[in-house]
């Protein structure tokens, strides 16, 4: 069963352009940076983000949006308790004194699962 991983972040109204970039670049290379420890290779299935551009004005301040596929529970289980470049990024854009989100939503989901 897979699982949505959606990502939503709101950026310090200082953080330059280059650094947005950045940041937006780093959390779409997770893909290829994340790997099981057990193989040693890439679980992330898909991986996608964007500038939101929806005009229906129910952003909330929220400036870029990321999905991430992973084929199970199992493997988002690893992605968020275990993984060290997921912490790395965490620590780096969000929790680090130098941060740029200011704000960061995150929600999970197996399609079709309604209850």
């Amino acid at each position: 069963m897979g699982v949505n991983h959606i990502v939503m972040f709101q950026f310090k109204p200082d953080a330059s352009a280059q650094s947005v970039k950045q940041c937006c670049d780093e959390v779409l290379g997770l893909k290829d940076q994340c790997v099981l420890a057990s193989t040693g290779k890439p679980y992330i299935a898909r991986s996608q983000g964007g500038r939101d551009m929806s005009i229906e004005g129910f952003s909330n301040g929220f400036t870029h949006v990321f999905v991430m596929e992973f084929d199970s529970v199992a493997d988002r289980d690893f992605y968020v308790n275990e993984d060290k470049a997921h912490h790395g990024f965490i620590s780096k854009w969000i929790t680090s004194a130098d941060g740029i989100i200011s704000k960061a939503m995150v929600v999970d989901f197996v399609p079709g699962s309604l209850e």
